[in-house]
C-alpha cells in the first residue's frame, strides 16, 4: 500500500536522544553518508577512513551543500595529537581585481560564475588525508558515493527543500554558458522542480569522476584529465582556471590554534577561517559574569560578545600570507579585557578594535582505538558558483565570493590568495585529552554556533543533543538579532528592551546544523544530531 504524506510538515514535537557506543561513529547531516562512514569502520577502516568515506558520499547524497568542487577543512585526533588540514583554495592566477571589475562587479565580489570560483581543495584533501592517517585502500572509500550516484538513492527532506532553492537561486543566471550545464545535471525533471523527499536520484556522470578520483588517488583533479577537462571549459566560457593553478596545488597541514575557556581547551583551525572568530568571542565571555542559561541577560552578553568578535574577524581575517595583524595578539587576554569592557546593557553598533599590544556539511567521526575527526565541507552559496563541468557533475564552490574589492582590507582579492572561509571544525580538549569533534555549519551561524554549544556543554552541563537541541540567537548586522521561535518570549522582550533588534522566526535552517561526538574516560562514545537537519548518528 502507498501511503501519501507530507514529509516536510511535521505537526507535533518530537525528541532525539543521545547515541551511546563504544567501537565507533560518525555523525552527519544524511542518513545514507553516516551509515557509509559506518561501514567502512565495520569493514576495518579507522575514524579518518570514515570521514573521507562519508566527506565522498556527502557531494551525490547532500549535493546542495558541497560537491566534487568544494573545499574542506578537517582536524584530526589521532596518536594524542591534534592535526589541521586546510583543504581551501587558492584564487586562480589570472583572477585579478582588474578582472573583475571587467566582469561588471566594483563593489563586491559576484556569488555566481566564474568569478567567484577559485582552485577547490576538498579531493586534495582527502587524498592528503589517506596518505597520512587512512588504513583501507583509498579506492574502497569511493564505493558507498559510486553506488548511490550510479544507482540511485532517495532524496531526504532538508536536501529535497534547499535543492529547489538551489533551483530558484541559479534560473536567473540560466543564460550564462557557464552555468547552463548545471541545469542539465541537477535540474532533473527539466522544469525547474526539484526532486521531492523519498525520490529516487542518480548522478551518473558523477559516479564516472568518483571512479577517475578512486583510480588516480585524486591526481587526475589536479594533474590529469579532469583538469584538462576544467580548463578547457573554464577557456571555452570565460573563465579564469589554468592548468598551472590546478597542478600547483595541495591541501595543507597547519597547526589548530585554541583557548582555554573554563578549563577546557576549544580548537579551532587558523585563518583563512573565521574559526577565530568563535574564539574571540569565548575569550571576551570568558571572566563575564554569566548566570542562568535562559534568560535576557545571558542573551545579550553573548550577543554582545559575538558582534565584537565578528567585527574583529571580518576586518583582519584573511590568508595568513597576507594578515598585517597576528592570530595571537586577536585570542590574547589583553586583547579581550579591552573588548569586554565595551559591553555595557543595551545593544552596541559593533565597530573593529585595534589589536595590536603595539551551503556546507558538517561531520565528525570517532573510532574504538581513539581516532578522531571533525571535518566540514562546502560549496558555499545554493549548489555555489552554478559552474558545472559538463559530463562529469563537477559543481565548482564560490569561495571567491569571500574575498573583499576594498585594498585596504588584508582580504582583498589577489592571484593566489586564499579567500576568507567561513567553514571551520572544531574540537574540544580537557588536560591534553580528547573530549571531541563539534561543529555547527551554516556560513556565517557557524562560529556563533559554536559560541553556543560551547557554552552549553562547560557552562550549563548539557548533554551533547540538549546541547545542540537549545534554543539559538544569530547576530545579522548592526543592532539586528534573529531569534528561534522556540526562545522564550520574556527573552524576546528583555533583549527589545535593552536596544536590539529583535526578529522571531519560525523557520529553523538559517540557525545552523550540527553534530557532536564525546568520548568519556572509559573510551565510551556519546553522539548527538540536531533537528535542523536530516542527521543521523551512525554507530556500533
Amino acid at each position: 500500500m502507498n501511503f501519501t504524506f507530507d514529509a516536510q510538515e511535521y505537526k507535533y514535537a518530537s525528541r532525539r536522544r543521545v547515541v551511546h557506543a563504544k567501537r565507533g561513529m560518525v555523525c552527519t547531516s544524511q542518513p545514507l553518508a553516516a551509515q557509509a562512514g559506518l561501514t567502512i569502520l565495520q569493514q576495518g577502516g579507522n575514524a579518518i577512513d570514515a570521514a573521507i568515506a562519508t566527506a565522498i558520499c556527502q557531494t551525490i547524497v547532500e549535493p546542495t551543500n558541497n560537491g566534487l568542487g568544494s573545499d574542506c577543512f578537517a582536524l584530526v585526533w589521532t596518536g594524542g595529537k591534534l592535526h589541521g588540514l586546510n583543504g581551501s583554495g587558492y584564487a586562480p592566477q589570472r583572477l585579478t581585481p582588474e578582472a573583475v571589475a571587467a566582469s561588471g562587479a566594483t563593489e563586491r565580489m559576484p556569488l555566481r560564475g566564474w568569478e567567484a570560483v577559485t582552485v577547490p581543495g576538498a579531493p586534495s584533501a582527502w587524498a592528503e588525508l589517506h596518505k597520512r592517517f587512512g588504513r583501507l585502500p583509498f579506492a574502497k572509500l569511493f564505493e558507498p558515493a559510486i553506488y548511490y550516484a550510479e544507482q540511485g538513492y532517495p532524496v531526504s527532506p532538508i536536501v529535497a527543500r534547499f535543492w529547489q532553492e538551489g533551483i530558484d537561486a541559479l534560473t536567473p543566471h540560466k543564460n550564462n554558458p557557464a552555468i547552463a550545464p548545471w541545469f542539465a545535471t541537477f535540474d532533473v525533471h527539466g522544469n525547474g522542480v526539484a526532486p521531492k523527499t523519498g525520490e529516487l536520484v542518480t548522478l551518473p556522470d558523477h559516479a564516472k569522476t568518483l571512479r577517475i578520483l578512486a583510480d588516480s588517488y585524486c591526481e587526475s583533479y589536479y594533474r590529469g584529465e579532469l583538469a584538462q577537462r576544467l580548463v578547457e571549459f573554464s577557456d571555452k566560457t570565460g573563465g579564469y582556471l589554468s592548468l598551472e593553478d590546478l597542478a600547483d596545488y595541495r591541501a595543507e597541514w597547519v597547526e589548530p590554534v585554541h583557548i582555554n575557556y573554563h578549563g577546557y581547551d576549544i580548537w579551532e583551525m587558523p585563518p583563512n577561517g573565521h574559526g577565530i572568530t568563535a574564539l574571540m568571542a569565548l575569550n571576551i565571555l570568558k571572566d563575564m559574569e554569566i548566570g542562568a542559561k535562559d534568560t535576557g541577560d545571558t542573551f545579550h552578553k553573548q550577543i554582545e560578545a559575538m558582534k565584537l568578535a565578528f567585527a574583529d574577524g571580518m576586518h583582519y581575517i584573511a590568508d595568513p600570507r597576507y594578515m598585517q595583524t597576528r592570530v595571537e595578539e586577536l585570542l590574547s587576554d589583553a586583547y579581550a579585557a579591552q573588548r569586554r569592557a565595551l559591553i555595557g546593557e543595551t545593544a552596541l553598533e559593533p565597530t573593529h578594535g585595534k589589536p595590536f599590544c603595539g551551503g556546507t556539511v558538517y561531520l565528525c567521526t570517532a573510532d574504538g582505538e581513539g581516532n578522531m575527526v571533525s571535518f566540514i565541507q562546502s560549496n558555499y552559496k545554493d549548489f555555489g558558483s552554478g559552474i558545472v563541468l559538463p559530463g562529469y557533475g563537477i559543481n565548482l564552490n564560490d569561495r571567491g565570493a569571500g574575498f573583499s574589492l576594498n585594498p585596504e582590507l588584508d582580504d582583498y582579492l589577489a592571484p593566489r590568495k586564499k579567500p576568507y572561509h567561513t567553514i571551520i571544525p572544531g574540537f574540544l580538549t580537557h588536560e591534553g585529552e580528547a573530549v571531541g569533534p563539534f561543529g555547527v555549519m551554516g556560513a556565517y551561524m557557524q562560529p556563533q554556533g559554536h559560541v553556543q554549544v560551547i557554552m552549553n556543554t562547560v557552562d550549563w552541563l548539557l548533554n551533547p543533543q540538549s546541547a545542540l537541541d537549545a534554543p539559538r540567537w544569530q547576530w545579522i548586522a548592526g543592532k539586528e538579532i534573529w531569534l528561534e521561535s522556540s526562545v522564550a518570549p520574556e527573552i524576546v522582550e528583555d533583549l527589545r528592551r535593552r536596544g536590539h533588534e529583535v526578529r522571531v522566526l519560525e523557520d529553523d535552517t538559517t540557525f545552523g546544523r550540527g553534530e557532536i561526538i564525546w568520548r568519556d574516560s572509559n573510551g565510551v562514545l556519546a553522539g548527538a544530531t540536531e533537528p535542523r537537519a536530516d542527521g543521523v548518528v551512525a554507530a556500533w
